[in-house]
């Protein structure tokens, strides 16, 4: 007994010890990280980063001010009678967009360079004419305070848009789930029975696009889906064809419906053959929401993080961004997304405009919803789905976050907060290094920190990652990656031919992903050539044995004269270096010149046979040379979606006229992107690792030597210096130690602010 109590007493105080120790480490812990620094919030390296430009501001997105003014004037031109509400009914005259109009490049070059005036800030102003069946583009300035604007639809696009190329917008998706819901009230209890109490009660649909198979239709099939998260992979197996082309919204119907692979004429037919038994009968079968993406456990740990040991290294100025050597402009546009200007490095500009433009998807499948599913995400607003960024997962936790604003289908300006980030990271790998044991011993490295430059655009279904990366060596890298859900559809006779099966009686289905870029180098100037270099191999006497012969890689380089020859189609061999060249040379007596690298998995391009694919003629290039010209600022358009027959925009025209690129301003429109094939990893979605692709915009003989050995950063260690901090900050830097300042995680993603005080 004596024991037992000498043993509990032994056990407490071996506890009351623990607890005591665990404290004391505690307080030790902390009392040291109070003498820890923090560490500073800019940088404090001698090496003085790129000044920034007050003149960049003739690329910068329109103030909400801005938007107010444009919206209010056009709201009060006379003798018009333009809306401004989103609900407005499909017959008015409704001001759907305002966006920035870039000024002409000429004028733009002119004023960044000390040599002409500011051009005019204008703007672009789309109205939907229901009144008058046609879309009208305004040019509206100057700003801030507009006293004019001018039509110049067919100065842009050589044709008069119809109001049947219009997005459908908020008030037409308004007016579609409430027909919907109308019309499947007759047929409630063939939902409750197939599907679900949740379907009959409140169904939520997924719909297709292009709306119809020629100009002037506006019939749209709907894939009738669980109103669950990720409602995209859960399709019921109901879908609907609509006939949505009159504005007049009590004159849509119901053409046709497909259930479980059968079609019929309309929802009574359906009902008439299910009651009667002839049709093959969906069974309902309640389980897990599969597409969820709460977590399964609960989340215990944090990954590594990053901070600035000695403070960040560049600079955020309005639109302006200066790191190191680099310095540009930037800008959000509503439609195409991410953009920068005015890409200096060492003070020399190197990029005028490197740019977002298109994001392509065709799929397949043997249901109708899908079969003729062909997405051009710019017509939806690329820019407009830039939502807010989570910090520590979107981009890591101590970037810069930056706030953009926008005017598409909204009344008023709509403020996305945190819908930018800019951060320097390491990539984990050296940009590059060697060690030396033989003859002279030595090791000499490059950290590979560059700074990026992000948005995230969730645009239905998918998200895309758009970087533009800044590394020291001079290069700069435009990268896509993709992940969100994929689109399916419902398992029926047929389908395997068109994916795989993924889930419960759902099909993940084929398709392809086309990513547009816009790359407009200015190599020394706007007078350049487009050269092309690859090898061959050839057969050489051996001087030192001339009857004996060897096959050795040569260097076979060429000059491409005319946008036709330099419109490198997807199905030809490409040579594999590309280069937009000036007429100066570099040291060593050759072309300084820019590479363009794209890494591509694209499957095929739609063939050119098909109607449709005009409306997206760029992807049929890798890459693509012609002249600079003002008018031809894009490679799609707005309306370019809704009717794929006769788009405002056909990329292909621009090489048709067959321009000299001797000596002439280029532009690249580079073309990247993979195919997909859905698989049971995409569930519940995609993951970003092997989805994407991009190009690269490396110097090629521009400099001397590689320019990034005048960067801070580099080490070098010889024997007997390996603990010397002269050479190498690495052996200094936990001498270095500080803890970082985090600001307080916030969230408002979920959230919208769009009043005149933002």
């Amino acid at each position: 007994m004596v024991s037992k109590v000498i043993c509990k007493v032994l056990t407490c105080l071996l506890v009351l010890v623990a607890i005591a120790s665990l404290i004391g480490n505690g307080v030790l812990i902390w009392l040291n990280t109070q003498h820890t620094p923090k560490c500073p919030a800019q940088s404090v390296n001698p090496i003085a980063p790129a000044a920034h430009n007050e003149r960049s501001d003739v690329f910068a997105d329109l103030s909400v001010e801005e938007l107010f003014q444009v919206r209010d004037y056009m709201s009060k031109i006379p003798g018009t009678n333009i809306s401004i509400e989103p609900l407005s009914p499909l017959s008015t005259d409704y001001l759907y967009l305002i966006d920035l109009s870039l000024p002409t490049k000429g004028n733009t070059l002119r004023y960044l360079d000390n040599e002409g005036p500011k051009p005019p800030r204008e703007a672009t102003a789309v109205v939907f004419h229901g009144s008058k069946g046609n879309i009208k583009e305004y040019v509206v300035g100057p700003l801030p305070n507009p006293t004019y604007h001018r039509d110049v639809t067919f100065e842009r696009y050589k044709m008069e848009i119809p109001l049947a190329a219009r997005p459908v917008h908020l008030v037409e998706y308004v007016f579609k789930m409430i027909f919907i819901s109308e019309v499947l009230k007759p047929v409630s209890e063939l939902l409750t029975e197939s599907f679900g109490p949740d379907v009959a009660s409140n169904p939520t649909f997924y719909d297709s696009m292009p709306r119809g198979v020629k100009s002037g239709d506006r019939q749209t099939w709907l894939s009738i889906c669980r109103n669950v998260e990720g409602f995209f992979i859960h399709p019921v197996g109901l879908e609907i064809l609509t006939d949505d082309q009159s504005t007049d919204v009590s004159s849509w119907r119901v053409i046709k419906v497909l259930y479980n692979g059968q079609y019929f004429n309309s929802l009574q037919e359906l009902k008439e053959q299910y009651e009667a038994g002839t049709v093959r009968k969906i069974v309902y079968k309640p389980g897990p929401n599969f597409a969820t993406l709460k977590p399964k456990q609960k989340p215990t740990g944090i990954g590594p993080q990053q901070f600035y040991v000695r403070g960040q290294r560049f600079s955020v100025k309005n639109n302006h961004v200066a790191y190191l050597d680099w310095s540009f402009a930037f800008g959000l546009s509503v439609l195409t997304g991410m953009r920068v200007f005015d890409v200096r490095f060492r003070g020399e500009r190197i990029i005028y405009e490197l740019s977002v433009q298109e994001a392509m998807s065709v799929y397949g499948s043997v249901t109708p919803h899908m079969m003729l599913t062909k997405f051009l995400d710019s017509s939806m607003g690329i820019g407009r789905f830039a939502y807010e960024l989570v910090r520590g997962v979107d981009c890591p936790y101590s970037a810069v976050y930056i706030d953009s604003f926008h005017f598409m289908d909204t009344g008023i300006p709509r403020r996305l907060k945190n819908s930018i980030c800019v951060f320097e990271h390491d990539t984990g790998r050296p940009l590059r290094r060697h060690f030396s044991e033989s003859n002279y011993q030595s090791y000499g490295g490059l950290v590979n920190s560059a700074l990026v430059f992000r948005t995230i655009t969730a645009i239905g279904n998918y998200d895309y990652m758009w970087d533009f990366i800044f590394y020291q060596s001079g290069s700069v890298e435009a990268k896509v990656h993709a992940t969100g859900y994929i689109t399916a559809s419902f398992n029926v006779n047929g389908s395997l031919p068109y994916g795989h099966q993924v889930a419960e009686n759902v099909i993940g289905n084929i398709h392809t992903h086309f990513l547009n870029f816009k790359v407009d180098l200015d190599v020394l100037g706007v007078k350049n050539v487009f050269l092309t270099k690859d090898m061959e191999f050839v057969n050489v006497s051996l001087p030192w044995m001339p009857e004996r012969y060897a096959m050795i890689p040569q260097l076979v380089e060429k000059q491409l004269k005319t946008e036709q020859e330099a419109a490198l189609r997807y199905d030809t061999k490409t040579p594999r270096y590309l280069h937009i060249a000036s007429d100066q040379t570099n040291r060593w007596g050759h072309p300084r010149s820019y590479r363009l690298q794209v890494f591509s998995f694209t499957g095929d391009h739609l063939p050119e046979s098909q109607p449709e694919e005009r409306a997206m003629s760029w992807a049929r290039y890798k890459v693509a040379i012609t002249k600079h010209k003002d008018l031809e600022q894009t490679s799609g358009s707005l309306y370019n979606q809704h009717d794929m027959w006769t788009p405002a925009v056909d990329f292909s025209k621009y090489i048709q006229d067959n321009e000299s690129i001797e000596n002439e301003d280029l532009v690249a429109w580079v073309t990247t992107g993979f195919l997909h094939i859905p698989h049971a990893e995409d569930i519940p979605n995609t993951v970003t690792v092997g989805n994407g692709g991009g190009v690269l915009l490396r110097p090629h003989n521009y400099f001397d030597e590689d320019p990034s050995v005048h960067s801070p950063d580099a080490v070098y260690i010889a024997p007997g210096s390996e603990q010397s901090c002269d050479n190498n900050r690495m052996a200094c830097l936990a001498q270095e130690t500080c803890s970082p300042v985090l600001d307080p995680f916030t969230y408002n993603g979920f959230d919208e602010v769009t009043s005149r005080e933002t």
